[in-house]
């Protein structure tokens, strides 16, 4: 039988955003998967050597608008590691509580996109329902909905009060009630475990030796997660990575609905230990040298390098994205499936490629 080349994407319905995998088939099986991508460029890597390294905050946390904050708290940390300047403790409790606001919304988002996949509409806004509540909170909290603008080079602008504790902790026991109603029949539909169980397996060695990363990686039982590296207020929050075994698309989808629930405990857990104090500190002089951040962003490690010349202009930055890292496991992952399963088992990587492409 003849092999057809198919082009998915770079626009599909599945897929809003412009990644193309060409797909070698034959007949309705999948052979060979070539990922291409490339299809946007916004210099902003450029642009962060042309911009003050304050001004650079703003551009940097409009990479992603689900990964907003924490691309704004990645930078801020790196700018901080080569000023040489220790922000309040408070301040880094308040990033912690924001950044797992963002990683629940996002797979809050996810969920339901996976929903949508394979034809489950109401569930799809019955999920993005009760991120609209992890919206809300953040709205609350910074004064907007996605682009936060929460994180400065020596802490945060903002503040959460007492009123807005209690306004947490109840917002997220009604996110944990809704997100308990939807889950099992999620998890139990026999559509989407057909569409999902032994879909694009990727196995541990396989994981390891691709590189890949987040809730991919630990859906394949690799214990990797960057916030064991215990920066900003994590160092204080006992948490354990939740790890599956098969390493399929089921298992991915497991990873990320049990890390909505981790995520619940761990701003609860901020909340609790926060300290009182200030939340900012004003920087003095301009970076120089060299430093990395590795942050653990929804979709997996977010890796920043920095390299200051002691003006207000760094040198270079560099952003390796989780979708960057995880893309090649599309090419093990694919190849053996039908053409049916490719829109879900890429889906299940959780691909942004607006991040990718800066």
């Amino acid at each position: 039988m003849a092999k057809v080349v198919i082009p998915f994407g770079p626009q599909h319905p599945v897929l809003p955003e412009p990644i193309q995998l060409k797909l070698v088939c034959e007949d309705e099986k999948v052979l060979e998967v070539v990922p291409n991508i490339g299809y946007v460029h916004r210099g902003i890597e450029k642009g962060a050597e042309i911009k003050d390294f304050q001004q650079t905050v703003h551009m940097i946390e409009r990479i992603c608008g689900i990964c907003s904050f924490i691309h704004g708290m990645t930078y801020c940390q790196g700018i901080e590691d080569l000023l040489g300047l220790k922000i309040p403790r408070r301040a880094e409790f308040l990033r912690v509580t924001w950044a797992e606001m963002s990683r629940l919304h996002s797979h809050l988002l996810w969920i339901g996109l996976l929903a949508d996949a394979v034809g489950f509409e109401s569930l799809f806004m019955q999920c993005w329902k009760i991120r609209e509540i992890v919206l809300d909170l953040l709205e609350m909290t910074t004064g907007h909905r996605v682009i936060q603008s929460a994180s400065v080079v020596g802490g945060v602008r903002r503040d959460i009060d007492p009123n807005q504790v209690a306004q947490i902790r109840a917002a997220l026991d009604q996110i944990k009630k809704g997100i308990d109603e939807i889950l099992p029949v999620l998890l139990n539909d026999y559509t989407l475990k057909a569409r999902t169980v032994g879909k694009g397996v990727l196995t541990q060695q396989q994981a390891i030796s691709l590189g890949a990363v987040g809730p991919t990686a630990r859906g394949s039982n690799v214990r990797q997660d960057m916030r064991l590296l215990k920066y900003a207020a994590y160092d204080a929050i006992d948490f354990e990575p939740i790890l599956e075994t098969a390493g399929d698309s089921y298992a991915r989808a497991l990873v990320r609905t049990k890390e909505t629930y981790q995520s619940i405990n761990m701003i609860l857990k901020a909340l609790e230990l926060m300290p009182a104090g200030p939340i900012q500190v004003h920087p003095e002089g301009w970076p120089q040298g060299e430093t990395t951040q590795r942050v653990e962003q929804p979709r997996g490690e977010v890796f920043y390098y920095f390299k200051g010349n002691g003006t207000r202009y760094l040198e270079r930055l560099k952003i390796r994205t989780p979708t960057f890292a995880n893309i090649p496991t599309l090419l093990v992952m694919i190849p053996g499936c039908t053409l049916a399963d490719v829109p879900v088992i890429t889906l299940s990587i959780d691909p942004c490629i607006s991040c990718t492409e800066r």
